[in-house]
């Protein structure tokens, strides 16, 4: 497949992302008053990888509360997606739910109620629920690959199991979380998914609470601080408002009670975050001056 250096580079690791055309580009926009945009490429469906994330958190707060911050902390790593040299000075307890560890934590938490089976199963139904779309699914040959090369996510795993803050079968938690990072969403469900955290916690079709407002502030807050990695200081930087990457290509991006935002193109830089994704949502925020840290009017 041909390639576009200067758009970035598919993750190579996973054998389906790498073989996705960097060219490929995809951008979708829901207001706040319930308006749509897309453009490009942005109703093809991708893997949102570590996006997912957002959503198993907001799940784990429902089941863990607050307790949840004793097995994951809420500081920025500063380090890779998928490091392990801070577990072992910060006794298996990683930095926040963003990272691979993090997320791993979080998964645990949701097996705590559920077999495997059926974990995979309410992600999938929740995040269908939130984009009010049944075409969500989760892509099996991704889950495999995911499953086949995913050596440093099984290390993690172990690390935090030896250190006792994973409670379930190392097996059975990361099945689950492969199976979560393969959900397939095009950028038109990725940001209808994401509308709750634009609302205050509340879906904007049906006025129910997914989540109180004073979490999702804090989600929103841990997207800002941490959601790009140890890329996340200059993403807020450059963008100015919350936001999930995922090695998919994928961003979903958060303008608190305006819009919620997904990006989508394949093609990463050095940290592992889109390289023309988010260049689009940096001339997006200049030209509209939705960055958390504009004045706006009234």
């Amino acid at each position: 497949m041909a390639q576009a250096p200067e758009r970035g580079v598919p993750a190579g690791y996973i054998a389906p992302l790498a073989a996705v055309d960097s060219a490929r580009f995809g951008i979708a926009i829901v207001t706040a008053d319930g308006r749509e945009f897309a453009g490009g490429d942005g109703d093809m469906t991708f893997s949102i990888q570590s996006i997912s994330k957002v959503f198993a958190l907001t799940l784990a707060l429902g089941v863990a509360g607050d307790q949840l911050w004793t097995r994951v902390g809420v500081e920025p790593s500063g380090t890779a997606f998928n490091s392990i040299v801070q577990l072992e000075h910060e006794q298996g307890i990683p930095r926040n739910p963003f990272i691979n560890a993090g997320a791993i934590v979080v998964t645990d938490v949701l097996l705590g109620r559920h077999e495997p089976r059926e974990a995979i199963g309410e992600m999938l139904r929740f995040v269908r629920m939130l984009a009010g779309d049944k075409d969500i699914f989760v892509d099996e040959t991704v889950a495999r690959a995911e499953e086949e090369t995913g050596f440093r996510n099984l290390a993690l795993a172990n690390y935090m199991r030896a250190f006792g803050n994973l409670r379930r079968p190392v097996e059975q938690v990361l099945g689950v979380y492969f199976h979560h990072c393969a959900l397939a969403m095009s950028c038109r469900q990725l940001a209808r998914a994401g509308r709750y955290l634009m609302t205050g916690g509340r879906h904007p079709e049906t006025g129910h609470s997914i989540v109180s407002a004073r979490r999702a502030r804090r989600i929103n807050a841990l997207m800002l601080t941490c959601g790009h990695y140890d890329g996340s200081g200059e993403f807020a930087f450059r963008v100015g408002l919350p936001g999930k990457s995922g090695v998919g290509g994928g961003i979903l991006t958060i303008v608190p009670g305006v819009a919620s935002i997904a990006v989508w193109s394949p093609g990463l830089n050095e940290r592992g975050n889109s390289q023309l994704g988010t260049f689009a949502l940096e001339r997006l925020v200049h030209r509209t001056g939705w960055s958390i840290f504009d004045p706006r009017p009234g």
